[in-house]
């Protein structure tokens, strides 16, 4: 599924309000700025992935920085609703909640780009108004685990260090070795226990983009 259109069945634009034009562009732009990260990006790409011109991105939110922020606190904000839900849902009975954040943490896969978002914000951390975002979201998150969700220090430790493997592997796509390499495989099988499946469909929806986008690259 291409990144450029992969925002399915959009009213057209002309036909939507503007905070439902608002929303389709911040969720075009979390995938963008997820695929291209930060540098990569431009609101032309944002525009084109969102089918609306660029002056109208550059209207409604003003600078690529100022889009980025936005889409940094829309991703937080899912993230803790997330997390927030995980951890209401009694689900199994045998399940922690450390695994029932983690699970939804996880399934936050599917929500294109959203992950990768916080990575790329994660090592900006130099950028006086981005790192400044993100450090608050990191925190944020700290919060919630240790007041909230009531975790010791040394289990949020333990969680947050697991989420940024979790990140790391998506972001480096260690999931397009795992058919050929017995490591990748074993360490895929490890940290996804349950969601592998989701992991591996997210790869192959990345290897589609890739060939749509540059057939003759993809063939290489």
């Amino acid at each position: 599924m291409s990144t450029m259109s992969s925002i399915d069945s959009k009213i057209p634009a002309t036909r939507m309000k503007s905070e439902d034009r608002r929303e389709l562009i911040l969720i075009a732009a979390t995938e963008v700025f997820g695929e291209f990260g930060y540098v990569g990006t431009t609101t032309e790409k944002v525009a084109q992935a969102a089918e609306v011109s660029q002056p109208y991105v550059v209207r409604m939110f003003g600078t690529k920085e100022k889009l980025f922020l936005e889409v940094i606190n829309r991703a937080l904000e899912r993230l803790l609703e997330a997390f927030r839900a995980g951890l209401a849902d009694p689900g199994d009975p045998q399940m922690t909640p450390e695994h029932r954040i983690g699970l939804a943490y996880v399934n936050l896969m599917s929500d294109r780009g959203l992950l990768l978002v916080l990575m790329h914000a994660f090592v900006l951390g130099s950028d006086p108004v981005i790192g400044e975002a993100a450090r608050c979201g990191f925190l944020e998150v700290y919060e919630f685990l240790r007041t909230e969700a009531g975790f010791t220090a040394a289990q949020s430790h333990q969680f947050l260090a697991n989420g940024m493997l979790v990140n790391t592997m998506i972001g480096i796509r260690m999931s397009d070795e795992y058919t050929s390499n017995p490591l990748a495989r074993e360490m895929l099988d490890e940290v996804f226990p349950q969601k592998l499946d989701l992991l591996l469909e997210l790869g192959d929806d990345r290897k589609a983009a890739q060939v749509v986008a540059d057939p003759e690259g993809a063939a290489q």
